[in-house]
This record gives structure tokens, C-alpha cells and sequence, in this order.
């Protein structure tokens, strides 16, 4: 099945079907993920699944943000399917699977990178899989806010 994009027409159904008045800000990849992330954030709260694309959108914005933050390419944090980055300063790998992983599914990318899950307690419930010496985010986790 072919990916969805997130666009502006996506974005106001979600709010429409949610009953948030119509995205007014730019057509803008950064802005439209900003708003996902509300969206997505308003659909949990009225207990509605999101659509796919605004989870996308939402996980895109918190990985940008976290590359932003700790910028380098020591350790390839993954929310499959959605994104994957390269973030945190050191050594870093041109080819193959990277020797520092850190991967997650969005839900529990989305509650560590807001601060409503510990990154501890994370890696004790086994929402996270961490691999390598670098891999630990507990550092730069919560991220502030945009």
C-alpha cells in the first residue's frame, strides 16, 4: 500500500473528523509536522487513532529536533516505519548497519522525546532497543520544546 504524504487537505480531515478548527499556517514540510504533532496530540487525548501520515509527520518533527539538539552521526535512531536519524557527536559510520542503534516504535518515540516516558524505564519494559556504547539518549531526553 502506497505512503500517504502529509499535506495541508490530510491535516484538516484529521482536525475536521477531531472537531480542532483547519490548519492555518504555511504549506511548509517543518510547519505542517509542527501541526501533526498537535493533531496527533489532540486525536490521543479524545482517545482517536491518528492517521498514519500525521504520525509520520509527528515522529519527523521530534527526530529533526533531536538531530538538531545533539547533532553528529554517532548513532541512528530508528521509528520504523516512519524516519530514521543520524544524531549525537563522535565517530561515525559511512557504510552498514551502524555500530550504535537505537530503535522504537512511534508511540513510545513520541512519549520520550515529550517527557511522558523515562528513558529507563523504557529500556526496562523493552520499548527501546539500544545497541552499542553511545546508544544511551537518556542525555537528551525529553527534548525541549519547539
Amino acid at each position: 500500500m502506497p505512503r500517504k504524504p502529509l499535506t495541508r487537505e490530510l491535516l484538516d480531515e484529521q482536525r475536521a473528523a477531531l472537531g480542532l478548527p483547519p490548519y492555518g499556517g504555511p504549506d511548509e514540510t517543518p510547519a505542517l509536522r509542527r501541526a501533526a504533532l498537535d493533531t496527533l496530540l489532540a486525536a490521543r487525548a479524545a482517545g482517536a487513532e491518528p492517521a498514519r501520515p500525521i504520525v509520520t509527520g509527528a515522529v519527523r518533527l521530534l527526530l529533526d529536533r533531536l538531530a538538531e539538539l545533539a547533532p553528529g552521526r554517532s548513532v541512528e535512531v530508528r521509528v520504523p516505519p516512519h524516519a530514521a536519524v543520524q544524531a549525537v557527536e563522535g565517530t561515525h559510520h559511512t557504510r552498514g548497519t551502524p555500530p550504535n542503534v537505537v530503535e522504537m516504535d512511534a508511540d513510545t518515540w513520541i512519549a520520550l522525546a515529550l517527557g511522558d516516558l523515562d528513558w529507563d524505564d523504557a529500556l526496562r519494559d523493552h520499548r527501546v532497543r539500544a545497541s552499542g556504547s553511545r546508544a544511551d539518549l537518556s542525555a537528551h531526553l525529553p527534548l525541549p520544546p519547539t
